[in-house]
């Protein structure tokens, strides 16, 4: 029988070889991955690393979410944009500021050194803009009284599209709507719950109005105009499903686009924290049944904007005046934030049928009776935030 100690020796002994060999079977690896790197890299005639920041042909490289540097190497050497994978990986691995490059598209050049790579990567000079549509926004450009120009998401995608990719990738606000007027609503990604409607719009550029959701969002600017609406619709679509908007439509006794529709007039009437009783307002009127008699949805169907409409106005039929017709609109009238959508599909409770902002600190005040309305109305006319109120609109 062997001593002890002689069983310890040789146990701790062929640990440490394995380690060893485990050790240099890594260090053989990675030597033979840069070898092989180097060249094949070689055999085409580049070095393992180029020199400088690159030779002013852009090339433009897509981050997409959740991807690491080791994904985006491959792509970046296949496409000449760095000499090697290993020479990025490297150059990644020394820039303690390479874990912060968030996704997106850059603006890159051919033949970089990895380090001027990186160093690109990091510049927020050389991302491309991103699209940001705000809650409330509208398709078409609004002429604002006074002269000023509300620009609507058509004219937002085309500037985001042309400064990115220049004049030969750029997208035309007539480009846009065209598609937008031409192409089945399916293709382009709209939700099941919407299509009917859509279609019935026949060729209204207008007629996608509400299904793309506000957000920031990253264009392909190498993109054509279908392409650009599909990937925003499509994307908003799964947006607002994952609200349960089929379901909860239902169960306030609406379908889902009506949904969406009522959520736009919540978006442009409701001031910041009264979206679920603006909601509610809604669904009283509708139930009552009243005219709802929102001034966001005359201006909408109007060249022009203005706070105060005329009795002109009012009276004028459109699609979506509910003025001049009951129920809700035909189509949204702006692009519902998530919060009015929300607020929509879970109104807040009460018996409200009226609503007006009494002061410039925005205190908007919800009555259940027209009396208590007129008063709280001459509070608003009084601090000036109502310049002119006639009670035969209601």
């Amino acid at each position: 029988m062997k001593p002890m100690y002689v069983k310890r020796r040789q146990r701790g002994l062929a640990v440490l070889i394995a380690s060893v060999v485990l050790i240099f079977g890594s260090v053989i690896y990675i030597a033979y991955q840069v070898f092989s790197d180097d060249s094949s890299t070689a055999a085409s005639g580049n070095t393992s690393d180029y020199e400088g920041t690159g030779n002013d042909v852009q090339e433009l490289v897509q981050i997409p979410e959740g991807a690491s540097m080791g994904e985006l190497a491959p792509e970046l050497a296949e496409r000449d944009i760095v000499a090697t994978e290993s020479a990025f990986l490297t150059a990644a691995g020394n820039n303690p500021d390479a874990n912060s490059i968030t996704p997106g598209f850059y603006r890159l050049q051919g033949q970089m050194s990895a380090a001027a790579a990186v160093e690109a990567l990091l510049d927020p000079e050389n991302q491309v803009d991103m699209l940001d549509i705000p809650g409330g926004a509208t398709l078409m450009d609004l002429n604002v009284l006074g002269g000023d120009v509300r620009y609507g998401i058509y004219s937002q995608i085309s500037q985001v599209s042309c400064d990115n990719g220049g004049d030969e990738a750029c997208v035309q606000v007539e480009d846009l709507e065209q598609a937008a007027a031409t192409v089945d609503p399916a293709e382009l990604g709209a939700p099941e719950w919407a299509l009917e409607q859509v279609r019935s719009r026949g060729e209204d550029p207008k007629r996608i109005e509400g299904l793309i959701a506000p957000g920031q969002y990253v264009i392909d600017p190498s993109h054509d105009a279908q392409t650009i609406l599909t990937d925003l619709i499509t994307r908003s679509t799964t947006q607002y499903n994952q609200t349960g908007i089929t379901d909860r439509a239902g169960a306030i006794g609406l379908t889902p686009y009506e949904l969406l529709i009522a959520a736009s007039l919540v978006e442009r009437e409701a001031p910041a924290g009264e979206f679920d009783k603006v909601g509610r307002v809604i669904l009283n009127r509708l139930e009552a049944p009243m005219r709802l008699e929102f001034d966001s949805t005359v201006n909408y169907g109007l060249p022009d904007v203005e706070v105060a409409t005329t009795d002109e106005d009012r009276a004028r039929v459109t699609p979506w005046n509910t003025y001049a017709s009951d129920g809700l609109p035909q189509t949204p009238i702006a692009s519902p934030s998530q919060e009015a959508v929300l607020a929509m599909e879970n109104p807040a409770e009460g018996d409200w049928l009226f609503f007006v902002t009494i002061d410039h600190d925005g205190t908007t005040v919800f009555n259940d009776t027209f009396e208590e309305h007129l008063d709280d109305v001459q509070s608003a006319l009084e601090s000036g935030v109502l310049d002119h109120y006639d009670p035969a609109a209601e």
